[in-house]
Order: structure tokens, then sequence, then C-alpha cells
């Protein structure tokens, strides 16, 4: 075969995982091409930057944050379950405070202003903050709590302040980007993987390339709050893509890393792997469409945990709303309130088949309306219009289930055992602490819609679910190598971040993903570069 490029290393994606991966293998030695549907950046660059680290950072060490390593392996170990091993768990929380000073060196910012209260995503004026379910109930039971969410610092949601400075490293090191290019299959030689053969729009006229960039970062963002304006981007882009773009062959002298991201572009595979999952925001670019899983499995690769969504249903900012009660269309509770908006979200898609209300009564209510302003960024105050627009009132606790279409004899029941436990002093049923467990006794009652939004893109759109695939390809927790249906190491070939089954396959906390993104990368990419050397073809261009 004749090979356009060749390389050492080759990374398909390069978002958060690609970079690491790409750095990694630099700083290993390696000479990188990284390859990109677009420009680079993925969902790493929507996301809101968070990484969740602990054990004893260094900006936990400047907020007077005192932590261990044990504490956040016991918490975790909750949270992860059967999603990796503990040994793989241990090595993440013991280089948890290395990642930290890694991602500084590689220009990452990070501040130690911690924030004084628990919220789904702290304001532009903290950066250091509770990110995960760690003050609940029965995590408190297991291990001390402590802020390891670690925002990379900058306005809004900071995932370009992450991704940025990390990407800038990779190519000021020497890797080279080749963007706006679709892998389209992996080449394979005596059984390993020794390159892939990509649609490429390198060489088409500089106005289309331009075009394209720009239809590519606009299908991006608005397009994740715009399903619609995206299919029509994604039509226009294939377009392109089918009339300008060559084949373009790159060899991968000692491995190839998959690091493109999930599934949850793409509705086949949503609705083949995770049904019960529609109706929410695809978190991500269309890039994540399943085409790094895809490439592997074409060639026996296994895969786990594809049924694996997160579902974001977040409550807070304002704080008061910890108080609140989740309800299914019965009336009954179905989980710790104050738990990460991710519990909340799996407990309305897996208990209450997509359906929830939270149940304030008229203090809680006048009490979160005081607070929201001090504690919200502007798409905060957004969705939280939005649940106010969903809003049930009733005189009676039974009223207002009859207005939102609950069972009224079911909720009483449950207002009447939920105030009853906080009067005697008894335990909440489903572990809250008492320090978010509020009693709902002033009429008006108010019931809020928390369910998966149905209907209109605008409804989706101020009352958002944002959803994230979990689940990927099964990769040996030592190097990153993808194994196949047999269990063994396919030969050059290794995969990152949320293209691989990793740390948060099983249960999603905010900065998880992305901690994971650079664990696996780094992992992956060091990995790479110790495969055995393949001398260029002779007809290699």
């Amino acid at each position: 075969m004749t090979w356009d490029l060749h390389a050492d290393v080759v990374v398909v994606g390069f978002g958060a995982a690609g970079a690491a991966a790409s750095i990694q293998a630099r700083e290993s030695g390696a000479e990188v091409i990284a390859l990109d549907r677009y420009a680079g950046g993925g969902a790493s660059a929507l996301s809101g930057g968070v990484v969740y680290a602990g054990g004893g950072t260094s900006v936990q060490d400047l907020a007077g944050v005192r932590d261990s390593v044990e504490h956040m392996f016991e918490y975790l170990r909750k949270e992860v379950g059967d999603a990796v091993s503990t040994a793989t768990l241990r090595r993440f929380c013991e280089e948890s405070p290395q990642m930290i000073e890694w991602l500084q060196a590689h220009g990452v910012p990070f501040e130690a202003s911690l924030c004084p209260y628990k919220t789904s995503y702290p304001s532009n004026r903290h950066y250091l903050y509770y990110s995960g379910s760690e003050a609940a109930g029965e995590f408190r039971a297991v291990a001390t709590p402590a802020p390891r969410g670690h925002r990379a610092k900058g306005k809004g949601t900071s995932g370009k302040m992450l991704f940025s400075p990390l990407a800038s490293s990779a190519l000021s090191s020497g890797v080279h980007l080749v963007p706006q290019t679709r892998a389209v299959s992996l080449v394979v030689s005596d059984g390993r993987v020794v390159g892939v053969e990509c649609r490429s729009m390198s060489r088409a006229p500089a106005r289309i390339r331009m075009l394209h960039r720009r239809l590519g970062l606009l299908s991006a963002k608005p397009g994740i709050y715009a399903p619609q304006l995206r299919y029509l981007l994604e039509r226009r882009l294939a377009h392109l893509e089918k009339r300008y773009s060559e084949v373009l062959r790159v060899e991968a002298r000692r491995g190839v890393v998959l690091s493109a991201g999930g599934f949850v572009a793409d509705r086949a595979m949503m609705k083949e792997h995770a049904p019960k999952y529609t109706g929410g925001i695809a978190l991500g670019t269309a890039g994540d469409d399943g085409s790094g899983i895809m490439l592997a499995t074409e060639i026996g690769a296994a895969t786990d945990k594809l049924g694996n969504v997160s579902a974001w249903r977040f409550i807070v900012p304002p704080v008061p709303f910890l108080g609140s009660l989740l309800v299914d269309r019965e009336g009954k509770r179905m989980i710790d309130e104050s738990r990460y908006g991710a519990a909340l979200g799996h407990a309305i898609v897996e208990q209450g088949a997509g359906r929830g209300w939270l149940l304030a009564d008229a203090d809680l209510v006048r009490q979160a309306k005081k607070q929201l302003p001090s504690q919200s960024t502007w798409f905060q105050r957004v969705q939280n219009a939005g649940l106010m627009r969903t809003a049930k009132r009733g005189n009676t606790v039974e009223a207002a289930a009859r207005a939102a279409g609950v069972d009224p004899s079911g909720l009483r029941a449950t207002v009447e055992a939920h105030n009853s436990a906080i009067a005697a002093s008894t335990a909440d049923p489903f572990g809250k602490h008492d320090d978010f467990r509020t009693p709902a006794l002033k009429a008006p009652f108010t019931l809020f819609d928390a369910g998966i939004p149905a209907g209109s893109a605008v409804a989706k759109l101020m009352n958002p679910c944002p959803m994230l695939t979990l689940g990927g390809l099964v990769v040996d927790e030592e190097t990153g190598g993808v194994k196949d249906t047999s269990g063994s190491a396919i030969p050059g070939l290794f995969a990152a971040g949320r293209t691989a089954v990793g740390l948060c396959s099983n249960s999603y906390v905010s900065g998880l993903s992305l901690a994971d993104c650079i664990f696996s990368g780094r992992r992956a990419g060091a990995h790479a570069t110790k495969g055995e050397l393949r001398a260029v073809d002779a007809d290699a261009n």
C-alpha cells in the first residue's frame, strides 16, 4: 500500500483524550499525527471544563481543603462500581494530584477559589467545588467529603480553557494535526493495525475548507442546542465532504489511538443500545457518532456498557431546591435529591420512565428565587426559568398533584412520611443528610416538571436534559490496548476517552469523564509508542 503520510503513532480524534494521547506520545519520543473530522476540540471544548481530581492536589491545598487518596478512592468505589478494576481506580486516585500538575504544566489554568455552596456548576467567581455526590448521606458514611471538581478557569462553560492549552501544547511539541479528515477504516496487516484510511478535505479549495470549518463550528455550537439545525448543517457538511474529499492513507509504525468520542449523536446507535434515553440534548458534537467505536468493531473489537447513558437533571442552583422532593407519577420519591444531577436523571429515566416532578412548598420556592441570582450563571438562570414555566400549584398537596397529573393520595403519603421523619429526627429513607432536609408545610405547594422534555425544541432548550454515552470499546486497563471478542489485545490498536470503557462507564459525576480522558489518553499515548517499530514502506510517499 502507498502511504500518503506516516508517523509512529496516529491519533484519531483530537479532543481532550486525543490531545493528552498526542502529548504523551511526543513526550515518549514518538512522531505523532492527529486526525480530526473538524478542527479539534470535540465534546471537550463544549464542556464545562471540569476535571475530577483529589487526594491532595495543589489546588486543594491552596484552598485549604484537606483530602486524601483513601477518601477519594472510597467515594469513587461506590460510584464507579465494576467499570474498572479496583487496582485501576486506586492508580487513578494516587496519580490524581500529579494529573493536575501535568495539566498545569501544559497551560491549563486552575484557581483555588472554593465555592461555598453546593451547585451543579459554579459561577465565574469559583473554580473548586463539590462536583459529585460526596456530601450525600450514603457517601458521607464511607468517606469524608471533599470538593474535587477542578474547573479550568474561564468564563461561561470553560471547556475551551481546558482543551485549547492542551491543543497548543501538542502542536508546539511537534504533533502534526490533520483537520477536516474523517477516518473510514483501519488498515490491518498480519493481524496488526498498521494505519488508517481516511477521507480528507486537506486538498480542497481554500474557500471550501473555510466553509466546511465554519459549518462545523456552527454544528457544534449552537447546533448542540438546536438538533434540527445540526441535522441541516450535517447534510451540507456531508455533501461538501462527498464532493471535495480525497482518500488519505496514514501509516502508524507503532500504533493507532482511537479517541473519537461516544455515540450520543448517532440516532441509530442510541435506538439500538439505549432506547430509553431520547428527548434530551446530545452532549457532544456531530462527531460523537460512534465512528471510533465502529472502526474497531469492524475488525473484531469487543464493546461493553453501551446501554449506559448519563442523563443530567440539575435542580441546583439555587441551593434550596436540594430540600425538594423528586417524585414519580404515583407521587413516590425516587432518590436522595442532594445527589449529583446525573443520579437524578438516571432515577427519572429508569424508575420514572422519563417522568419526574419536584415538590416544593411556598417557603422553599421563596428562598430559591431569592438565592438564584447570586448562585447562578446566565445559562443556569435560563434553565431555571424553563423549570419555573412548568410549575403547577395548589393550596393543598392534593390540588398541586391533580394539576400536574400526579397521584394525589400517593403524593400526600410521601409528604406526610417526609415531614414526620424530620419532626421525629429519624433518618431519611433515601439517606439524605440533615443539612439538606426541609419539611413541606406551607401552601401553596408547587410541582415542577423535572422529566425528560418532550415536545418542541424550545421546550427542550428551556428545560434541558443533556445526555452523554458512557460505554465503548473494551481495553486492557494497564495499556489502553483494545481487546477483541475473545479477550485478546488487538496489536497496534488503543483507545481512550468515551470511545473506550473507562472510569465513568457506570456512573457519571461532573469532571470524571474529562479526568478519564486525560488518564486514559496519557495511558494510550504512552503505550502506543512501545509497539514494534515498522519500517516505512518502500513505496510510501
